[in-house]
């Protein structure tokens, strides 16, 4: 969601703030903001330098605040800067980060939702405080300004001064944040914090940047220092002092960035979220390379696994079930690789949302597998969810109730990977689309792998399906890539014909069965993300059960129909459907069977389990060309963000 960069070193701040900024606009905004600290003039021997505070701001896209700095600069070697993405307050430049204390002299810049701000407020308004927005981040720089007031008492301006105001202030906010602070009495000096949102330090020479996101920090550095929750830190051109909740000084090593991609490039496409879909043929490719060994064998026979997999042996010991947390298009991933946990390996599988798992748990069951699935890593409720779940069990004495948790992420550096012991990375490398694509794929992967390293432990004699059955599902997976490549380029061409007849569409269903009803829910998904047209997921034979109601000629309806189990049953429902005269579209292998559907995207006829990594392609890409068509903004839709940082 909201973006945190701050920079404190040797060079101007505000050109690093602009970048970094630019790094993270994939996480959705709508306003942005900055502010620095220039050095005036030294002050008497032995006191530092008096400094000036510029800020700006701009409701709107990153640009707006480009040239509100072209025209008016922000000079100086230290500077906060933020994208944000509304939670209080409209999206206009008055709520738009940095917010200044009554003086102007000091900024904050925040992520996250204090959620006793009212009563903040409240306390300051008596106190005679004039708030200049609806944000709940406001109260920041009041209550740190009045601090220092409280206890400066003629201590000249020091960062140690600073620092002591903000950790007298941390314990006044409820919720979750990452904050980072600069004040004008020292522009040698800036301090951040965190609780239950993202932050990291990026260590250069000489020079800090802290960001909420590690896209901020490509192109200066690769070594970072993760801030663990409840931990501050003062920053200066000299070093970090990092301290806990408690106020005790911590040390701890720096660690590496890891992956290799980590700056937003969209090459010659038109979006970048029409690039991360081309992109998925070599996602597939580099999964497969990393854990399809050759030569694997299945059912415990000697040699290589089967699936070669990140994982120490005991995640998979005595697992009798597994639960699974995720949001949005993570949970229909989830939903997927529940399929095939069942199908595959006979062990029962339930799949949460993250958001409610917390407020409704199930009751405790033994030897449980606890799967959160994020593709940043961040998502709030996930993590919320994992961690109450680690601490229910922790206070079990029975072993068999001890918590096992692991995580399934494209982001193995983020809170997620701090959070839980065994992480698996899907390796999909930097996605910039709000609307998930290539994530998407990698997570259904991760959960391909799972399903079938559990399944050649157990043996497969529950669910039928031998060494035989999982090492035809292989050759198939290790097909997928080149099926792909000539998948997307056709249906991208396909899809983008068929956009204009959605010009005036307000309504569309799709259907899918089985395995393949979370590909209907996430095709809905996907279309109402982007083109904003109200779309809905339903079980195929779900329809006659109410939403048949909703058909006719104006309501297309997009049906998967692949062979296996119950391609004559969603045949049959497809045929319910024209029936009430509305427009069929199928995505479904060619041949007579499928021939009335009055418009078919393709798919090649391969085995129904592994049809999800297929048939969610032309998915993508019509809600890509339905959206492009209308001429909006692919990449940022509204009120929309990446990474959803806050409950």
């Amino acid at each position: 969601m909201c973006g945190i960069v701050a920079v404190i070193g040797s060079r101007e701040a505000a050109p690093l703030l602009l970048e970094g900024l630019r790094q993270l606009e994939y996480r959705g905004y709508d306003s942005a903001g900055l502010a620095t600290v220039e050095a005036l003039a030294a002050g008497p021997a032995g006191s530092p330098a008096e400094g000036r505070l510029t800020c700006l701001r701009a409701e709107g896209k990153l640009i707006n605040l480009t040239h509100r700095y072209e025209q008016h600069g922000a000079p100086g070697q230290c500077g906060i800067g933020h994208t944000r993405w509304a939670t209080h307050g409209k999206p206009e430049e008055r709520n738009a980060h940095p917010h200044l204390d009554g003086s102007g002299r000091l900024a904050v810049v925040q992520n996250g939702i204090i959620e006793n701000f009212r009563t903040l407020r409240e306390e300051l308004q008596a106190e005679g405080v004039v708030f200049r927005s609806d944000t709940d981040t406001e109260v920041i720089p009041h209550l740190v300004a009045r601090q220092l007031e409280r206890i400066q008492q003629g201590r000249p301006a020091s960062g140690a001064l600073l620092l002591e105001a903000v950790q007298q202030v941390l314990p006044l906010l409820h919720g979750a944040y990452a904050l980072a602070v600069v004040w004008a009495a020292l522009p040698g000096a800036l301090v951040v914090a965190r609780k239950a949102a993202p932050l990291l330090i990026g260590l250069g020479e000489g020079e800090f940047l802290c960001a909420s996101d590690t896209p901020a920090l490509a192109g200066f550095t690769r070594t970072i220092l993760p801030l663990e929750d409840g931990e501050v830190a003062l920053l200066t051109p000299l070093g970090i002092e990092l301290y806990n909740a408690a106020g005790e000084r911590q040390q701890r090593t720096p660690s590496l960035l890891s992956g290799t991609e980590h700056v937003a490039d969209k090459r010659s496409f038109r979006h970048f979220m029409l690039k991360e879909i081309h992109e998925q043929p070599e996602t597939a490719a580099l999964w497969v390379a990393r854990h399809l060994p050759e030569g694997g064998t299945a059912g415990g026979q000697a040699g290589a696994s089967l699936v070669a997999l990140p994982l120490d042996e005991g995640v998979y010991e005595g697992v009798e079930r597994i639960q699974i947390l995720a949001c949005g298009t993570s949970r229909h991933a989830a939903q997927v690789g529940a399929y095939l946990l069942e199908q595959l390996a006979g062990i029962p599988t339930s799949v949460f949302y993250a958001s409610e798992f917390r407020y409704a748990p199930p009751p405790l069951s033994a030897h449980t597998l606890t799967i959160g699935v994020t593709q940043s890593g961040e998502t709030a409720d996930t993590l919320a969810a994992l961690a109450m779940e680690q601490e229910r069990r922790s206070l079990v004495a029975d072993p068999a109730f001890a918590p096992r948790l692991l995580g399934i992420t494209n982001r193995p550096e983020s809170s997620l990977g701090r959070l839980v012991p065994h992480i698996l990375d899907i390796g999909a490398g930097i996605e910039v689309g709000v609307a998930a694509t290539k994530t998407f794929l990698g997570q259904l992967l991760a959960f391909y792998g799972l399903a079938l390293a559990f399944a050649e432990r157990r043996g497969g004699g529950a669910t039928g399906h031998g060494p035989e059955q999982l090492r035809r599902l292989v050759a198939a997976l290790r097909a997928l890539p080149e099926q792909l490549k000539a998948l997307v380029e056709d249906h991208d061409r396909r899809c983008a014909e068929l956009a204009h007849l959605f010009a005036d569409t307000q309504d569309v269903i799709f259907l899918g069965r089985g395995i393949n009803y979370p590909i209907a829910l996430e095709g809905a998904l996907k279309l109402k993300e982007i083109s904003y047209i109200h779309a809905e997921g339903y079980p195929a034979g779900e329809m006659k059960h109410g939403p048949i109601a909703l058909l006719d000629a104006r309501v297309p309806v997009v049906s998967i129909a692949v062979p296996g189990l119950v391609f004559d049953k969603v045949l049959s429902n497809a045929q319910e459907a024209k029936a009430r005269d509305a427009q069929l579209i199928g995505v479904a292998p060619e041949g007579p069977d499928t021939e009335l559907f009055d418009t078919l995207l393709p798919v090649p006829e391969v085995d129904e389990l592994i049809s999800p990594l297929l048939t969610v392609i032309p998915m993508q890409l019509l809600s890509y060309h339905i959206a492009a068509h209308r001429g909006l903004d692919v990449d940022q839709p509204r009120n929309l963000a990446k990474s959803v940082t806050v409950e």
